[in-house]
């Protein structure tokens, strides 16, 4: 059995080693087994953005098994946005203190 794998552009943007794997090597990989396409991303996402297998839709119409995906976000503007939603809603722990320990 073969499992084909289609990199999906959210994984080449979060994962520079996806990135230049597409490049050098194009965008679908078959497998032995979905466990050896897991083991793929997972070494992928190794020091690097995070990567995983999610299984293709039965009605896609690309002729594929499974997609490599990524959650493509940016966490420092996400923190950021948390911060300032807390202090919005009147959270303390959306107050900043000086170092001195006295505000």
């Amino acid at each position: 059995m073969s499992v084909v794998v289609a990199v999906k552009p959210s994984a080449r943007k979060r994962n520079a080693k996806v990135g230049r794997l597409v490049f050098e090597d194009g965008p679908r990989h078959s497998f032995e087994s979905r466990a050896a396409a897991e083991r793929w991303a997972a070494d992928l996402s190794t020091g690097d953005g995070h990567v995983w297998v999610a299984s293709a839709h039965p009605r896609d119409g690309d002729d594929v098994d499974c997609y490599l995906v990524s959650r493509a976000t940016n966490a420092k503007l996400e923190a950021a946005y948390d911060k300032r939603r807390r202090r919005l809603r009147g959270d303390a722990g959306g107050e900043q203190e000086s170092l001195g320990g006295e505000s």
